[in-house]
């Protein structure tokens, strides 16, 4: 897309995207680590551990996922470029920090980082794409399709789920992207027991 757009048009549509992706991510209690070009990279239980990350990262990609949709269309009306979305998420341990003298940049690191962003990069466009471990954590409350195993260009071997949406069972909306009382009400059991 940046040899087909200038600039500051490119600038732009970025900022349109990550500015909603802000939103979305703050309004689901995940961490904004950084941009990295066309990626936005967060982080979920950082800097404060909880049980709910999986779940959370969950609904937050599930509703980028919408606004990039939404945004797609109304860009494709205008004969405007839009952008092709990718989400890959991963759970595990990682260490996070400040770092840096002069410009002070809050980061993570660690095998679960790597993992998250290898899902990413080997999904599909316009899919939300799980790795197995995260699959695990929230098949009770979402439908999860199976994709197989994908090999990376490294040479690993990753087992990889599209997230589609929220049970049917679970949403509010028949989109399956709004979360009802009666998915709260499971959450809370299930984090009362059985995620970690």
């Amino acid at each position: 897309m940046a040899e087909r757009m200038e600039p500051a048009a490119l600038i732009g549509l970025l900022d349109q995207y990550f500015t909603a992706f802000d939103e979305i991510v703050t309004r689901h209690g995940l961490e904004k680590i950084k941009t990295i070009g066309d990626a936005y990279m967060a982080v979920a239980g950082v800097p404060t551990a909880n049980r709910r990350h999986p779940i959370d990262a969950c609904l937050a990609a599930l509703e980028i996922h919408a606004v990039t949709a939404r945004m797609k269309v109304q860009r494709e009306k205008m004969r405007l470029p839009a952008l092709e979305l990718r989400v890959g998420i991963h759970t595990g341990p990682v260490i996070s920090g400040v770092v840096g003298r002069r410009k002070f940049t809050f980061d993570i690191w660690g095998d679960a980082v790597n993992t998250a962003a290898l899902m990413e990069a080997n999904g599909a466009p316009g899919r939300v794409n799980v790795s197995e471990t995260v699959a695990g954590n929230v098949k009770t409350l979402f439908e999860l399709e199976p994709r197989g195993v994908v090999e990376t260009k490294h040479g690993r071997r990753l087992e990889m789920f599209f997230l589609n949406r929220l049970k049917p069972e679970f949403s509010r909306d028949a989109d399956g992207r709004m979360p009802s009382e009666k998915f709260v009400t499971e959450c809370n059991r299930l984090l009362s027991g059985f995620l970690g």
